[in-house]
């Protein structure tokens, strides 16, 4: 192939004579109008190279457009020629050199001369290049295409001086990248590379530096970043094994990696960063998760609430919590009008500076407990909705999981999780436990079963966390003849919720039925002990049928709701046989 005689400046000297044809040519494109848009200029360049290949004639033919694109991407005439046959041939993943040859009419070995401006096309990132089985091969990056389809340079995006969250979105879109196969492995690894070496301010950048210097080797690189994403950006605990081999391009490679892991002798396992899943107690070599220790290490400085979606960002709003007159007995009102004005703004505020300065633990554990619909956890949305703080509900069935081991993962990424509430909340939200019964009772003996020794260990998170809790927690349970006295002691709060006694039961029955008098409210108050929840469940009973029927039940019908709403021991005999029963006789 004869050597090139594009001149950098505006005019083309060559050292042959052309003949009749090709200067007609020449003298036709000088008339022919230069396309508006880098796209039909690089039609034009692959057109050009179709009719004269890689000859000097081609140069003459596409100067117009070879200075447009010049002039828009600052390539170079040889790399514009190359970067015109990949967007070419863009559809594709991995575009080898040697599918060039055709187009260009000559040899692979002719193109060789030219793999320093192919490599200046990849230092713009302009163009992505990987290596699998030896083999060498291009893609072109569909940030790239977009930018020339809107008639723009690509400029890459600096991946420097990115916070936490914004180092996560970026590992989350590479991830995505490759599961869409616009990604090789090997340009994977090269990109989270990148992000690593270039944001070494970050604690998890450091934190994996540290990890790569000691014990990380690029083999286990990939994978280690495949855990960390699936954590932080899909939420997800656990790894198997089918997850995994999805990242690997090469089979052999996922055999070793499999080999290693199930073996226990990755280095990964060996130096506490992943770890076995728990079956029932038994370690599941198909499944991994991250250990607490790596999570520590990791996320320190990471608030996980903001991977949530906005929409359902996992806190009930203060300000959707529907007002609800509450009545108490004398009692309970004082406690929990103290308490309001403790969770005020301002008064919270002060409290915390005051008990930090002092050395005292700055949290404020409350304890709600009392008989069942006493309107404990209603205490704790009205109370949120005017200190106004959101809540944090967590649902302790939920907690409990069936799985060995899960339990006290789930109770510590709830604590995590909540720490990064308290963070980001210009108010402090509530940590609500409701019907925390199952995790504050009295723990079980040492030498008793693996559900029991699960148990005790959940408890002994919960106590630690309370120990350097930093926010708001209200735990509310229907039975405290159980509680654990390391709980008690922890409880800053414990206000004992008691059935509303008559007046309050009168004021609660008027409030709910208005169309009660006031003799009457007062007499169904004498008649029924019942909480402030049975009493709801009889005005909702009165007002389906108002919906049914289009009339008010009379007061009658309301005493007939009120003597079939408890349920009584049928096995039970009236009389049971005793003392009592034989006075009687």
């Amino acid at each position: 192939m004869d050597d090139l005689c594009y001149e950098e400046g505006n005019e083309i000297e060559i050292d042959f004579e052309l003949d009749e044809n090709v200067k007609k040519d020449i003298e036709k494109s000088k008339k022919k109008k230069v396309p508006k848009t880098i796209l039909e200029n690089i039609e034009c360049i692959v057109d050009g190279l179709e009719k004269f290949k890689l000859r000097d004639d081609f140069f003459i033919e596409a100067k117009a457009n070879i200075d447009f694109l010049k002039k828009k991407l600052d390539l170079s005439p040889i790399q514009i020629v190359f970067f015109s046959l990949f967007i070419e041939s863009s559809h594709n993943s991995y575009i080898e050199i040697s599918s060039f040859t055709r187009i260009l009419g000559c040899h692979l070995i002719s193109l060789l001369k030219y793999t320093h401006e192919i490599e200046g096309l990849e230092e713009k990132h302009l163009i992505r290049s990987n290596v699998y089985k030896g083999q060498k091969s291009y893609s072109v990056p569909f940030e790239v295409i977009d930018a020339l389809k809107q008639n723009k340079k690509y400029t890459y995006k600096s991946l420097e001086g990115l916070n936490t969250i914004e180092l996560f979105t970026e590992i989350e879109n590479l991830f995505e990248e490759f599961d869409e196969d616009t990604l090789s492995q090997m340009q994977l690894l090269k990109e989270l590379v990148n992000l690593i070496e270039n944001n070494p301010m970050l604690n998890f950048c450091k934190r994996v530096k540290i990890y790569e210097d000691n014990f990380i080797s690029n083999k286990n690189f990939g994978l280690f970043m495949f855990f960390c994403y699936r954590f932080i950006c899909l939420e997800s605990e656990k790894v198997n094994l089918s997850q995994i081999k999805e990242i690997y391009e090469n089979k052999r490679d996922f055999s070793q990696i499999k080999l290693s892991l199930q073996s226990g002798k990755n280095e990964l396992i060996k130096n506490n960063i992943i770890e076995y899943a728990n079956d029932n107690g038994i370690a599941n070599k198909e499944v991994y998760s991250l250990t607490n220790k790596a999570k520590e290490e990791l996320f320190v400085d990471l608030e996980l609430n903001k991977f949530i979606s906005n929409s359902d960002n996992g806190l009930l709003e203060h300000g959707k919590i529907i007002e609800k007159k509450l009545y108490f007995n004398e009692g309970e009102d004082s406690q929990i009008k103290k308490l309001q004005s403790y969770l005020s703004d301002d008064n919270f505020s002060t409290i915390q500076e005051r008990l930090g300065k002092q050395g005292m633990r700055k949290g404020f554990a409350c304890l709600f407990h009392g008989s069942p619909g006493t309107g404990k956890t209603e205490t704790v949305y009205q109370l949120a909705r005017l200190t106004k703080r959101d809540i944090m509900f967590v649902d302790i069935a939920q907690s409990k999981s069936m799985w060995y081991g899960e339990s006290e993962k789930i109770i510590k990424r709830i604590f995590d999780k909540y720490r990064g509430y308290v963070k980001s909340c210009k108010t402090t939200p509530i940590l609500l436990f409701n019907e925390a019964d199952a995790i504050i009772g009295k723990r079980k003996e040492a030498n008793s079963s693996s559900i029991a020794q699960t148990e005790n260990t959940i408890q002994n998170i919960i106590l630690q966390e309370m120990e350097n809790l930093d926010g708001i927690m209200i735990a509310t349970t229907n039975l405290t003849q159980n509680l654990d006295s390391a709980f008690e002691r922890r409880f800053l709060f414990k206000i004992d919720f008691q059935k509303p006694k008559p007046g309050v039961k009168a004021k609660i029955w008027k409030s709910m039925l208005p169309s009660l008098t006031k003799q009457q409210a007062i007499e169904l108050s004498n008649s029924f002990d019942f909480s402030g929840g049975e009493i709801e469940n009889i005005v909702r009973k009165y007002t389906i049928d108002i919906i049914l029927t289009n009339t008010k039940p009379s007061i009658d019908k309301i005493r007939m709701y009120c003597e079939t709403e408890k349920i009584e021991n049928k096995n039970s005999p009236k009389n049971k046989i005793g003392f009592n029963y034989y006075a009687k006789t």
